[in-house]
């Protein structure tokens, strides 16, 4: 029997410093050995954001042991290891120096291959470790620093279809947590939130509902709930405003993902048709509920990765690093940082395309 590969993944272009071995069966299906993963949440809390200058400082006092503890937890000794695969954006500069520097010099110093990794495509591939699905499927990437529709091809084929134009998604329920008073990170509490309030109390603005194909714009919607908020006196009303914000999230990608939909399938002979909804906000269960009944209606498979899978995780990023390294697409160490680093280097510039934050 043929030893199969052993990939190490090292992700640190945020705020979260994580490690994670993965391997394969004889079948070619990925086994994740370990996945660690290290918040800052408790950092950037008081700040109400990543402050990238703490983030950077927290990822270099926390690498080290995060990486040691990942190849422990996976029950393998480092010289084991036959590639490893480090972020190398897009992100915060200071921050993915830290991983990038790291996964180089320990590709170095065990003498084995190192994989710079595009986080975007991390994200990407990251149904393959849980599903045996098949190229071409279409993606739908929303999270705190972006929001893609892509046409996934192959491995570093992607074509992208929409994106915002402004703010990302999952900065946007940031932002109106915030608004509400609610701590960092407060995204994912605006659907406890909104269980609690009338959703059809404040009317708000859609902003390029009926123009634009499927890219996306939140900056408006974002204004207009910084407005209402100063005239919010009762704790009812600020559930009534989340409630109304999240049904305002969920016309919009209602109306987006159709025409997505409509993109993805032209010049296509499909056997079968996969949507793939990965990043932070696909963990919101309204956004999943109505994700899942229009793929039911226009005769799609939807997919999510695991909850512990859809933010920033290690994990994905050796995903990548596996297939790589099965087609032998090694990098040299001198490859840089890239704050900003697009699927689709085909597309036309948009301020919310292929930027992290």
């Amino acid at each position: 029997m043929s030893k199969k590969p052993l990939i190490l993944g090292i992700e640190s272009s945020c705020d979260e410093t994580a490690a994670s071995l993965i391997t394969e069966n004889n079948e070619g299906f990925p086994i994740i050995l370990s996945n660690i993963i290290s918040s800052q949440e408790e950092i950037h809390r008081e700040f109400g954001g990543v402050v990238p200058e703490l983030a950077a400082r927290s990822h270099m006092e926390k690498i080290d042991w995060i990486v040691k503890k990942a190849i422990d937890e996976g029950g393998r000794k480092i010289e084991e290891i036959d590639a490893v695969a480090s972020t190398a954006g897009p992100g915060l500069i200071v921050c993915l120096s830290v991983g990038l520097s790291f996964g180089k010099a320990l590709s170095t110093a065990i003498n084995k291959p190192f994989i710079a990794v595009n986080h975007l495509e991390g994200h990407a591939l990251s149904p393959k470790l849980n599903y045996k699905i098949k190229y071409p499927y279409l993606l739908l990437l929303i999270s705190g620093g972006h929001s893609q529709y892509l046409s996934v091809e192959g491995l570093g084929q992607y074509k992208r279809l929409g994106t915002t134009i402004d703010d990302a998604l999952g900065e946007a329920f940031d932002k109106t947590a915030k608004l509400l008073g609610v701590e960092f990170p407060g995204g994912p509490q605006i659907e406890i939130l909104a269980s609690k309030g009338n959703s059809k109390k404040y009317k708000l603005p859609r902003p390029i509902f009926n123009k634009g194909g499927c890219n996306l714009s939140f900056a408006g919607l974002k204004t207009a709930i910084l407005k209402i908020s100063k005239s919010i006196k009762t704790k009812q009303e600020k559930f009534d405003l989340a409630a109304s914000f999240q049904k305002t999230i969920l016309e919009i990608l209602n109306k987006k993902t159709k025409i997505a939909f409509e993109e993805f399938e032209k010049k296509k002979k499909l056997k079968e048709k996969n949507f793939v909804i990965a990043g932070g906000v696909a963990a919101n269960k309204a956004i999943r509920s109505l994700l899942i009944d229009l793929c039911k209606r226009n005769n799609y498979q939807s997919i999510f990765p695991p909850i512990e899978l859809c933010g920033d995780n290690a994990a994905m990023i050796a995903m990548v690093g596996l297939e790589k390294f099965k087609k032998k697409q090694y990098d040299n160490l001198d490859h840089p940082a890239k704050p900003r680093w697009p699927l689709d280097k085909d597309a036309a510039f948009l301020k919310g395309a292929g930027v992290k934050l």
